[in-house]
């Protein structure tokens, strides 16, 4: 289900186990109740924006979706949004160095986010492509589309669509610095890169005959990252940097939490 909100054209929708936006009309959110626990945060309690960037394995994908459960918010995954349109681009076979051609697929495509209970599915014209846009070419695809700025610019004209409401944790690169500089809080989680790589081999399971080659897209990917003219990856100046080399991925979570629940009493930590 496609929402067009004047112009650009919106093609992305965060689909939610209920409804989700149709016509002209916005999308907004709403969670099933019996599928969805929310937190104390819900009621009078402010809805917060919540940005987490940073380096390729850093764990904000595994922390942003922990985070929304534990607020009961909605988990906007820039990063998939970014593979989605790579799997269009591969199945299309259009080129990842066109860039008038990724933005023209862009607005003909159809790209949905559905909450569930253990995160998000990421939909492709109506198809699951969960699994499929975490494999390697998906992701190389990813990287590379994502230096051209007409295709970053539409993507944060939507990301900021889809989260201008709060009630949201969304992760990438540059959310903090472009999508939503004015969020609620901002966090940049780093950690040391072979640590980074080490992390990233685990969460993909790969055998350690392929794992140097993965170590070295890892480290093409942060320099594409930092360098890149559009929206490059830094830290924004507001941001808590977090640095998880040595913490737990609970302890990074318990960290983040405690900022979030100081930003909506209107404290600092």
């Amino acid at each position: 289900m496609s929402w067009n909100q004047g112009s650009p054209k919106a093609n992305f929708c965060i689909r939610t186990l209920e409804s989700c936006g149709v016509g002209n009309r916005p999308v907004v959110p709403v969670y099933n109740r019996y599928a969805y626990t929310m937190s104390q945060d819900s009621g009078s309690t402010r809805k917060l924006i919540i940005a987490i960037d940073g380096p390729a394995g850093a764990g904000k994908s595994t922390i942003a979706a922990r985070l929304a459960r534990k607020f009961g918010y909605v988990n906007l995954e820039s990063g998939a949004m970014y593979r989605a349109l790579a799997l269009q681009a591969i199945e299309n076979d259009t080129s990842f160095d066109d860039e008038t051609a990724l933005v023209k697929l862009a607005d003909s495509s159809r790209i949905q986010l559905e909450p569930t209970i253990s995160g998000n599915r990421t939909l492709l014209g109506g198809k699951d492509v969960s699994v499929r846009i975490r494999e390697r070419d998906v992701t190389e695809g990813a990287s590379r589309i994502s230096v051209h700025p007409r295709v970053r610019e539409w993507m944060v004209s939507h990301q900021r669509a889809m989260g201008a409401g709060g009630g949201v944790v969304m992760e990438g690169r540059d959310i903090g610095t472009k999508v939503f500089p004015d969020a609620d809080l901002k966090i940049f989680l780093d950690a040391d890169p072979v640590v980074r790589e080490q992390r990233r081999m685990a969460q993909q399971k790969i055998a350690v005959e392929v794992a140097a080659h993965v170590a070295a897209e890892l480290r093409e990917r942060d320099r594409r990252d930092r360098t890149r003219a559009a929206s490059p990856l830094v830290a924004a100046q507001d941001a808590v940097v977090i640095d998880s080399t040595a913490m737990s991925e609970d302890e990074v979570l318990g960290k983040i939490e405690e900022l979030a629940r100081a930003r909506q009493g209107g404290r600092t930590v």
